[in-house]
């Protein structure tokens, strides 16, 4: 068995029918990398047949002393069941990231642990999975351990709405929330559009602060990954917002005054008398919170006849499935649930086109106990989605002493 360079194409090559394969792992991904400071490796395993039976794209940076630390996003495509194999590719890798200056390798591999419903009950799992994580361990990695939040470079946890489905079957299986937030956010006068032209400017306002990126990495990735790259914003249409809250406005009108007549009416006894009170009584709370809409909405079309962009995400597609890269929205305005309703209008788009699913990226694996990702959770579960629970990140120390050291120097920093 041997290291190899290779090609930005073999890469592609190989990596196009691996069973791990992903975007990550692809040339467009590594281009993207090198526009941003990062250097690029492109590394093939050749068995003594001189067959490819292994390949990665690495990204890496100087980080300390002329050392470097390098990281295979989304894993090394290769057989981890194997551990013999497994063993003597690690050795050979040590070999040749050694002599080249590195000091860790860092690798989360694309595969499944677990697949639980939009609860977190285990619906399937890997039986494969135990075997390759102790593989890995036995091979020289350090497992850093399966947490149920983030870990340092991409999600452990992410969230899958399934299609190629009967779009009516999809909608009516989201929860009661989910269901209400879009139907709220299509009666607010809210639109969503696919940006043909793929301009990020406007996504960068929702999403720049979030993700710490340059507007000219968005930029990049349009470039970069082409046509696999869709951007959708939500536009609240003013004049649509301004005639929906005035109809939702003078029903409740209407109905609050009927809901007085009741409470009113010698004739009903008091049990029915009081259980229009308390009808009543909500209705006045839903009578100020539309009056209140009415009168923001009659602002907005003042100040924004043309409609106003509240929310923006990108998406790429590959491998016959969408993925939300990042998405943001204008906090301003959250309150219409623009952001459920791009979602929505991307699972209408990829439902007709045949995919496979729709990843709508990272949650957090604590499915019972509040915590401070709690929202995010509901934000993408109440799309009845599966959830994928991948086997996690591992490191590769290559040069121990040097690697302390930087971890010295860095925690005095």
């Amino acid at each position: 068995m041997k290291i190899v360079t290779l090609s930005s194409d073999q890469f592609d090559n190989y990596a196009s029918a691996h069973r791990y394969r992903n975007y990550y792992q692809s040339s467009s991904y590594g281009n993207l990398m090198v526009k941003f400071g990062y250097n690029v490796h492109y590394l093939g395993i050749i068995n003594d047949q001189n067959k490819l039976i292994g390949a990665t794209l690495i990204i890496y940076k100087t980080v300390f002393m002329n050392n470097k630390i390098a990281y295979a996003p989304r894993g090394i495509l290769y057989n981890y069941e194997n551990a013999e194999s497994l063993k003597e590719m690690v050795e050979k890798l040590k070999k040749v990231l050694g002599k080249q200056g590195f000091m860790l390798l860092r690798i989360d591999p694309y595969i499944p642990l677990t697949i639980r419903d939009n609860a977190g009950t285990i619906m399937n799992f890997n039986n494969k999975g135990n075997t390759i994580i102790d593989n890995l361990k036995a091979a020289g990695f350090e497992y850093k351990g399966k947490t149920l939040f983030f870990e340092t470079e991409k999600p452990r946890w992410e969230a899958l709405v399934l299609l190629n489905r009967d779009l009516r079957e999809i909608f009516s299986q989201f929860d009661k929330r989910t269901r209400n937030k879009i139907r709220k956010a299509t009666n607010s006068g809210v639109e969503v559009v696919k940006d043909e032209s793929k301009d990020v400017t406007k996504l960068y306002e929702f999403v720049g602060k979030k993700e710490k990126k340059p507007l000219s990495y968005f930029k990049s990735i349009v470039n970069d990954f082409g046509s696999s790259v869709d951007i959708y914003y939500a536009k609240i249409n003013t004049e649509t917002f301004v005639i929906n809250s005035r109809r939702t406005y003078e029903k409740e009108l209407e109905d609050n005054d009927m809901l007085a007549s009741k409470v009113q009416d010698v004739t009903l006894d008091e049990r029915e008398r009081n259980n229009y009170l308390n009808k009543k009584m909500e209705s006045d709370k839903l009578i100020n919170t539309y009056k209140n809409s009415l009168v923001t909405s009659t602002e907005l079309l003042k100040n924004n006849p043309d409609g106003i962009i509240v929310a923006g995400a990108m998406v790429i597609t590959y491998d016959n499935a969408a993925y939300i890269f990042a998405e943001g929205i204008n906090e301003e305005y959250g309150y219409l649930n623009a952001n459920y309703l791009i979602k929505w209008r991307m699972i209408d788009d990829y439902n007709n086109k045949g995919f496979k699913y729709l990843n709508l990226n990272g949650v957090v694996g604590e499915f019972e106990k509040e915590n401070d990702y709690s929202g995010l959770n509901e934000s993408k579960l109440g799309f009845n989605a599966t959830i994928t629970e991948y086997i996690g990140e591992f490191d590769l120390i290559l040069n121990k002493f040097n690697y302390n050291m930087f971890e010295k120097f860095n925690k005095k920093k």
